[in-house]
């Protein structure tokens, strides 16, 4: 298992990125941040997941998508990350919670 990062300015770079990703190894989009930072850009961060191999196939032709389209400005694979790590990362991706929802009762005519 591995984890991948790919890190770019812009939503339609990022979209491109991740498309190419996907479509060059079996990876997974486990999350993603979006920050707005200098000049009011938006730099928007990938994570993948997958076996090492796949990882660092689909992080390359990432790489090499978005900069054909906008700019990256990080990429990086990590092998058979930690468990803490991946503990930390499901935290900060924000996964989404179930939120209970109320039972509607059926009106009876």
């Amino acid at each position: 298992m591995a984890l991948g990062f790919i890190e770019v300015i812009g939503l339609s770079t990022a979209m491109v990125a991740l498309d190419a990703a996907a479509k060059s190894a079996d990876v997974t989009l486990t999350g993603f941040e979006k920050v707005i930072g200098v000049d009011k850009m938006i730099s928007v961060t990938l994570n993948l997941s997958g076996e090492v191999s796949a990882v660092q196939a689909a992080v390359e032709a990432g790489r090499s998508a978005g900069n054909r389209v906008g700019t990256v400005i990080s990429t990086h694979v990590i092998a058979r990350p930690d468990s803490e790590l991946e503990k930390m990362l499901s935290k900060m991706t924000g996964a989404p919670q179930k939120r209970p929802q109320a039972k509607r009762k059926k009106n009876k005519k």
